[in-house]
């Protein structure tokens, strides 16, 4: 593996942390099809690019978003009796997203998450904000079928979920600062779930590069962490500062053309 691609995940990691301080969502999208990318300078076979992405993307979320939950622990937003009645169902969830991953074809999963690219650049374009439909929250079995259904999408893309579970927690009564800081420590189970799910289904896979442990390549692991924890604080420091909605819309449409790249390549 060549230094410059070492400098391309290192650069990835940093964009991801600071696009995931500054605004709470946007590292598993900017890091799978980064990833991707590298990957296809590397000569890894195509086949299994995306799934590998993703199982790499989810496996450097279960950092970010450990550090993520323990900033938002420390100032008591954190609810953490709705995280223990959605554990079981994020890890069915992110089993059945990990299996649906692996019978899917490479061009298809890169259209689904291109396609839900372009759904979350769309949100942050129409700026949409969800109003609190209620104070009360569903009973066990309506946070557990919310909780597979926010898994199984978030590991068949790559993402920690802030994308869908902070507007479910919006709309059943939480605050928005405690539906981020729920959501972020709702990310940390799905980023686990998801990695282990991965590489289960990758594991045995003879199409696979050295240094996989299934469909989670760890020399991007390790520098894509490593790189976008030290720059998460500094975009969460820089939403107080810059002017988040201009950076907002320059997000959304750098989201629109990676999904209309990856829908027409």
């Amino acid at each position: 593996m060549s230094l410059s691609i070492i400098f391309l995940y290192v650069v990835t990691g940093i964009i991801a942390g600071f696009l995931a301080g500054l605004f709470g969502v946007g590292g598993g999208l900017i890091i799978v099809p980064a990833l991707m990318y590298c990957f296809f300078l590397q000569g890894f076979d195509p086949s299994i690019s995306i799934h590998l992405a993703i199982g790499t993307s989810l496996a450097t979320i279960i950092l970010t978003s450990l550090s993520s939950t323990q900033a938002h622990h420390a100032h008591g937003a954190v609810q953490w009796f709705v995280v223990k009645r959605m554990v079981l169902g994020i890890f069915i969830g992110a089993l059945l997203g990990a299996l649906l991953a692996k019978n899917l074809k490479a061009d298809v999963l890169k259209s689904i998450f291109a396609v839900f690219e372009m759904f979350v650049a769309f949100k942050l374009l129409s700026n949409v904000k969800t109003k609190v439909h209620t104070v009360k929250l569903p009973g066990n079995m309506g946070l557990t079928s919310a909780a597979i259904l926010i898994s199984a999408v978030s590991a068949l893309v790559g993402i920690g979920g802030g994308t869908l579970s902070v507007p479910f927690l919006r709309w059943n009564g939480l605050s928005i600062q405690r539906a981020i800081a729920t959501s972020a420590a709702l990310g940390f189970p799905i980023a686990i779930a998801g990695a282990l799910s991965f590489m289960w289904t990758g594991a045995g896979n003879l199409l696979l590069p050295e240094y996989s442990i299934g469909f989670i390549y760890l020399p991007a692991f390790i520098a894509v962490s490593l790189a976008s924890i030290l720059l998460a604080p500094l975009g969460a420091r820089c939403a107080h500062v810059l002017p988040a909605e201009v950076l907002q819309r320059v997000f959304a449409v750098g989201l629109l053309v990676i999904a209309l790249i990856l829908l027409l390549n």
